[in-house]
């Protein structure tokens, strides 16, 4: 008889924390998708889907505006390369997004949107510009501009998340992008808008609880804000001045296109069409800009550090030829700086911000066909029953082009998004701004500014001009253009 000796082999460390990480990855996706599958027993008719009946409370409203403001277009790409670009400057961008793109946004504009929204009876911005300005041509513009230019925002939020998962879990990108996506679809398609809101109040509190760990384990990891300071500036003086190396054009085009362009994102606007009431506004304003200040706060500054931390030396997987690869200086700095234990509590962060950022997204592009195109142009008379199913298609659709494009990285997200957010802004913030505030505005300055603002926007950027400067001119063309076409055209305004 011959016994087998079998040695003690103990369980690597390394393995352990993948196993805790991924097996809290599998209860939090399982979270959502219980929610989402309650959301989908309540989501009975398209104003359900789409904006939860319009009874959405303060507290959701502030989380669910923070949580698709801000996604892994911030941490991963706007962190990594703006931190690396501008140093401490960059946290500019960060109280612009927090003054303009929330206070300024709920304060100036929320209950004005909610007002209109009840006294027009209207479920899109398409369907506001069609019965503001008495004009078909402008519904028909700004639905497709939506569902063309979301594609790629929707792109870079998965962009980013892959980079994440593949420097996270060292999974290769296209199965993180994959999972991603057809992760999405799944949750989308099942509750809509109220899933989302009911989701985005844990995801808000899990981003909380991220940036703070995020804040501590780099200042401890650095060895304070001193050393990380004086590193810096004997690098370059200028990453710890006002305005960082690059200038003070890229600075403010970064500032604008992310602070202002908000006054008119379909996807934010939407949670004012939701919000319960003016009061529930007013409650909800000063949670939603706390947490601006504090997710876009720690992500800029984070993302300063990228030059403290990380060299092609003990980073070589965000560099290449030593320059580095910006979609991958957060990705790897998180890997470096957080303590593995606490690894998975950053992955959450980024993923509940994109999450909800990818929710809104899909809902607002899958709406602009479903209800703007097909129900306002095609079928009129559809069904309510008709028109939610639609929308459930058409999200599960828009996701698969947004994951095929995300496929082939056309470039960086921050060019990405600085597409979008310059063309969508072009297009919309003239004439929903001056739509709001005077009864001058009318359908000639409309559609001019939406159009010129557009068309400059996109030459620009073919002349290969930087995007978010692109798309800073373009909205600023858009502002001037609609008072001055209004004014000069001589159209009659008195219906208006």
């Amino acid at each position: 008889m011959s016994f087998a000796i079998v040695s003690y082999q103990p369980v690597n460390v390394g393995e352990t924390v993948l196993i805790i990480k991924t097996s809290i990855l599998i209860v939090y996706a399982l979270m959502i998708i219980v929610i989402g599958i309650l959301g989908m027993r309540r989501a009975k008719s398209f104003s359900d889907f789409f904006l939860g009946g319009g009874k959405i409370g303060p507290l959701m409203t502030a989380f669910t505006y923070g949580t698709a403001y801000f996604s892994a277009v911030l941490f991963i790409g706007f962190a990594g390369k703006v931190g690396w670009g501008f140093g401490y400057s960059g946290l500019w961008i960060a109280v612009g997004n927090a003054l303009l793109g929330v206070l300024g946004v709920w304060w100036l504009l929320g209950p004005r949107i909610k007002a209109m929204s009840v006294e027009y009876k209207v479920h899109t911005m398409a369907e506001y510009f069609d019965i503001r300005y008495d004009s078909k041509f402008l519904k028909l513009f700004a639905a497709l501009s939506i569902f063309v230019f979301f594609v790629p925002y929707s792109a870079a939020v998965f962009m980013g998340l892959s980079y994440l998962f593949q420097a996270t879990f060292n999974m290769d990108y296209t199965l993180a992008l994959i999972f991603m996506g057809g992760f999405t679809a799944i949750y989308l398609v099942l509750g809509g808008y109220r899933s989302m809101t009911m989701i985005d109040v844990v995801f808000g509190m899990i981003m909380t609880v991220g940036v703070l760990i995020l804040f501590g384990s780099t200042l401890k990891a650095a060895g304070g804000l001193g050393t990380i300071t004086d590193t810096l500036a004997a690098i370059n003086p200028k990453l710890t001045e006002v305005v960082g190396p690059p200038g003070w054009w890229p600075l403010f085009s970064l500032v604008f296109l992310t602070s202002v362009a908000p006054f008119a994102m379909p996807q934010l606007i939407q949670k004012f069409y939701a919000i319960r009431d003016t009061r529930a506004i007013k409650i909800g304003m000063g949670a939603s800009t706390f947490f601006a200040i504090l997710i876009g706060g720690v992500g800029y500054f984070t993302g300063a550090t990228t030059r403290f931390f990380l060299n092609p030396e003990n980073a070589p997987a965000a560099f290449d030829g030593g320059k580095p690869i910006f979609d991958a200086l957060m990705p790897e700095l998180l890997v470096n700086v957080i303590p593995e234990s606490l690894s998975v509590l950053i992955l959450l962060l980024i993923l509940s911000a994109s999450m909800s950022t990818l929710a809104a997204l899909v809902l607002i592009s899958s709406s602009s066909i479903a209800k703007d195109v097909y129900a306002g142009f095609i079928n009129p008379g559809v069904s309510d029953k008709k028109l939610t199913l639609l929308m459930r298609v058409l999200s599960a659709f828009f996701v698969v082009v947004s994951v095929i494009i995300a496929y082939y990285r056309p470039s960086t997200i921050v060019a990405i998004l600085g597409i979008s957010w310059g063309a969508i802004g072009s297009v919309f913030l003239g004439p929903f701004i001056w739509g709001l505030f005077t009864k001058r505005a009318n359908k000639l300055g409309a559609i001019a500014s939406s159009v010129l603002g557009l068309t400059v926007c996109l030459v620009l950027y073919g002349m290969e001009m930087p995007s978010p400067q692109a798309g800073t001119i373009g909205m600023i063309i858009s502002l001037v253009t609609t008072p001055v076409f209004s004014i000069f055209s001589g159209q009659d305004v008195s219906n208006q």
